[in-house]
């Protein structure tokens, strides 16, 4: 499916991985959003279901093994070029995860990931869609704890 300059949405997935009060944050390899931090996501593949996505997902970019994906959010991710074309049109569904096990290591689309205290989110430079995110659901995110 062609990314840049799509002919309909595209489906994703974000997950939500929280320890002791910080949020895992992924430092994107890739555009859209090269160079900001987000969440560790991606793309729902033909025949996959959005909660193995994200599970795939996780373990693919971090190395982190997760379940019991529950549903949290729905964001939506539109660029325009300068002549007003859609240049991107993701759809991303957020999902807060389980920790079950793994070691945190930067893999495929993660340029660098970071333990960040909740506190401290805003002072990234994040995505336009995480920050969104962020602010809508930040009292929520307090209560969540991914950690056995």
């Amino acid at each position: 499916m062609k990314r840049l300059y799509p002919v309909q949405p595209i489906v994703g997935v974000g997950a939500v991985v929280i320890c002791d009060g910080k949020i895992l944050l992924e430092k994107r390899r890739n555009d859209p959003g090269k160079g900001k931090w987000s969440i560790p996501g991606g793309l729902v593949e033909l025949g996959e279901g959005t909660e193995e996505t994200v599970i795939r997902e996780v373990k693919e970019e971090t190395g982190l093994d997760v379940e019991k994906p529950e549903h949290l959010d729905v964001v939506d991710n539109i660029d325009f070029d300068e002549n007003g074309k859609v240049k991107y049109h993701f759809i991303i569904i957020d999902y807060f995860v389980r920790l079950r096990g793994g070691e945190v290591k930067a893999e495929s689309d993660a340029e660098e990931l970071r333990w960040v205290p909740l506190g401290e989110v805003e002072d990234y430079d994040l995505t336009r869609t995480i920050r969104s995110f962020f602010q809508r659901n930040k009292e929520m995110l307090e209560k969540l704890n991914s950690c056995p």
